[in-house]
């Protein structure tokens, strides 16, 4: 399994390399389709539907369902001695904004807890109040089916309390809290009471959770899991998707084989996936201009656009139709614009479809036995003899493959 998994790895890069993306492959969250290590390829762009987490000191990225982060150093050490717990009256506070304005606190100095409903049972999780929790992250530390923000009806209900009152001290529920709670000290959360918040609460000595793990979305300028640098985020759109599926399915379905000692076992599977279409429009993301599309040339629809200034011209017609046989038996792609348009026209269409290379044949540069040629990338043209404009045109799509 990891010897194709790796296989298939190194085969998408080379496809996204290729095509002068500027990509990252980043960790990724398995999801509904499950197994137990999954990569996702991220073309960069300002327009994509994820945020991605990356290192720029070392290898490691991943989106931000799956990032890992260390807690926040700048959090109060283990210096601070500390303060006796004690219960404040906070009528009509509710929001982590409402605590900042009623108790004159940072808002790094509150512990926020999200209650949720997984699976029949109510389950806290304990956040530094400019953090947001990782849904995903909690999902897959419960291993349950289903993950819901409880209902504040139904928390008043059969906990007696509103959700704005609730807190990991006496909690009449299972709480998870985030690494970074530990690292704060007297802290304020609530006190689970309406209309009550606890000031100076502390993990270990007010409250043990089921477990301190790593639940909230890693940010800017947080560190770095593998080298502790400070991170960085982007947008990308996803153009690849791979999985190490294990036996999941295979087991489900009954799919075995006999090994060399005849031995039922079931097949170890891998999921591989590129979306054509999402790659063609990240690709346009980063390739274009004010006047169209720049296509990479292992994916233009044409490598060569031909135009003949006026198409009712014979002798620039008879030219255009020569080179563009000429080009095609060198096994380019190429098409010749042959309308009866304006050259603007043509120019302007040939710069708003991006094909890579136009060779322009005019009546001036045809009396020279000359054409020109434009690369879609560029602002200038080349005037080039027409006998060479074949090995030009060669040459060029060379060097940009």
């Amino acid at each position: 399994m990891d010897i194709s998994y790796n296989k298939m790895y190194e085969a998408y890069n080379r496809i996204f390399q290729r095509l002068d993306l500027k990509y990252r492959v980043v960790e990724a969250d398995s999801g509904a389709i499950g197994g137990n290590e999954s990569h996702e390829f991220m073309v960069l762009a300002d327009s994509g539907e994820a945020e991605i987490i990356y290192c720029d000191n070392c290898n490691y990225a991943a989106n931000v369902e799956k990032a890992v982060c260390l807690a926040d150093e700048s959090s109060e050490g283990e210096s601070v001695p500390l303060e006796p717990l004690a219960k404040v009256h906070t009528p009509g506070v509710r929001t982590v904004d409402d605590v900042i304005q009623e108790l004159n606190i940072p808002v790094h100095n509150i512990a926020k807890t999200l209650i949720y409903w997984a699976d029949g049972e109510y389950v806290g999780a304990v956040v530094r109040g400019d953090r947001e929790l990782n849904e995903i992250k909690l999902k897959n530390l419960l291993g349950c089916n289903d993950l819901l923000i409880a209902d504040e009806n139904q928390v008043r209900q059969e906990l007696g309390i509103s959700v704005g009152s609730l807190g990991p001290v006496g909690a009449e529920f299972k709480v998870y809290a985030d690494l970074e709670i530990a690292q704060m000290k007297n802290f304020v959360c609530g006190a689970n009471e309406d209309s009550y918040h606890l000031i100076n609460a502390n993990l270990g000595r007010d409250f043990v959770p089921e477990m301190l793990v790593d639940l909230r979305n890693a940010v800017q300028g947080d560190r770095c899991p593998v080298c502790e640098g400070l991170v960085s985020t982007a947008r990308g759109i996803e153009v690849g998707h791979i999985f190490k599926l294990g036996i999941k399915y295979s087991q489900a379905m009954k799919a075995a084989f006999l090994d060399n000692n005849g031995q039922e076992r079931p097949f170890v599977m891998g999921c591989y996936g590129i979306g054509v279409s999402r790659t063609m429009a990240a690709s346009v993301e980063q390739n274009s201009d004010e006047n169209g599309i720049i296509w990479p040339i292992p994916i233009a629809p044409y490598q060569v656009i031909i135009v003949p200034v006026n198409a009712k011209k014979s002798d620039q017609m008879e030219a255009a139709v020569r080179l563009y046989e000429q080009l095609r038996e060198k096994g380019l792609e190429v098409i010749l614009d042959d309308r009866d348009e304006r050259a603007g026209v043509k120019f302007k269409d040939a710069d708003l479809t991006g094909i890579p290379v136009r060779i322009t044949i005019g009546p001036k540069a045809l009396q020279d036995n000359n054409v020109e040629i434009k690369k879609r990338w560029e602002k200038e043209s080349l005037l080039v003899a027409i006998d060479d404009a074949v090995s030009q045109t060669v040459d060029i799509l060379k060097i940009k493959k």
